[in-house]
């Protein structure tokens, strides 16, 4: 994989490059937030420290999760639940805390970019869920055969739960992913848009509330 490793300190950084190309991975360094969102683009995984020089590295974190898929996995010195939980919600797809073994993150490398594949693969991006059909990548819902027209951000309410079908997603997940920020989000704007889903949707359980915590798409294959 071509991995862009963000990372301020230099020692560390040079011994992740040096193992990472052992291991048969076409890593980059950059040591600076700017640097890993101008970059990005062009890799395959983002390797994320959070104390970074000149932003923190949740911010950058954010930031190109709103623009981007790219698997990210956060490797940093910061274990604390609360940082760990933020890190998650924000759209870290595994977070790892220094020091880790080499063998423990590539295995969690090539984890996560499994992950990535199977939902990027053709036909891999069709939920269903009784007679509703969400095709992720078209961004089309039918129900019972029929085409439903929801508005840009109900689909992309839908399609964070259609991610995680089965799976208890709380309602500050939708929120980050959705509005790009929780605490810019105004949580009624959240109830509005499921009220609305649920209407158009029409099939009472295909999205169920859990109560104070989120939401959860019943789905099945």
């Amino acid at each position: 994989m071509r991995v862009l490793l963000v990372e301020d300190d230099d020692g560390v950084a040079d011994a992740l490059v040096e193992a990472l190309g052992a291991n048969g991975h076409e890593p980059k360094r950059v040591g600076r937030g700017a640097d890993a969102l101008t970059a990005h683009r062009d890799f395959d995984l983002l390797l994320l420290d959070l104390g970074l020089p000149d932003t923190d590295g949740l911010e950058v974190l954010r930031k190109v999760r709103r623009v981007a898929d790219i698997p990210i996995v956060v490797l940093t010195a910061r274990g604390d639940e609360r940082t760990i939980v933020r890190g998650l919600r924000l759209g870290a797809d595994d977070y790892l805390v220094k020091p880790v073994r080499l063998a423990e993150l590539l295995a969690r490398m090539d984890a996560v970019a499994r992950r990535s594949a199977a939902r990027a693969a053709p036909g891999g991006r069709v939920v269903r869920c009784g007679d509703v059909e969400i095709d992720l990548d078209a961004r089309r819902v039918l129900v019972a055969g029929e085409e439903v027209a929801l508005t840009t951000k109900e689909f992309e309410v839908l399609a964070v739960l259609a991610g995680r079908p089965g799976t208890a997603v709380s309602r500050q997940q939708l929120m980050d992913e959705v509005w790009g920020d929780a605490y810019l989000a105004v949580s009624r704007t959240l109830d509005v848009h499921l009220t609305q889903l649920r209407a158009k949707l029409d099939r009472p359980g295909v999205l169920t509330t859990i109560r104070g915590f989120g939401y959860r798409l019943s789905a099945d294959a």
